[in-house]
């Protein structure tokens, strides 16, 4: 299990990145994208992948990370479980959020 705050840490310590709310949620965002929302009442965390990389994540575990269930799914967002996952990871799929996003700068 992760709790918000450390997720919130570890997205943080990427460059360039900063949190705003979101209506009611904490978005993080790179050169003003958001990349991950984190949600306080459901203590999960959606972020932007690639729809290859969302597959692959998915492939873990389904209860832990899957797409999101409408057209933004389709688009590579992609709900975790913060209850669920294992810290190293959560890491990984953050890191690769990241990615996908600063490349497109």
């Amino acid at each position: 299990m992760v709790n918000l705050e450390s997720c919130k840490s570890i997205v943080l310590s990427f460059p360039e990145t900063e949190d705003q709310p979101h209506f009611d949620k904490i978005s993080i965002r790179f050169n003003q994208k958001i990349f991950i929302t984190l949600d306080s009442k459901k203590n999960r965390a959606s972020v932007k992948l690639t729809p290859k990389s969302q597959d692959l994540f998915s492939l873990f575990d389904s209860k832990i990370v899957y797409p999101v269930p409408n057209k933004w799914g389709l688009q590579g967002w992609t709900i975790v479980d913060l209850n669920l996952i294992e810290i190293d990871f959560l890491e990984e799929i953050i890191a690769e959020a990241y990615q996908t996003v600063s490349k497109s700068k």
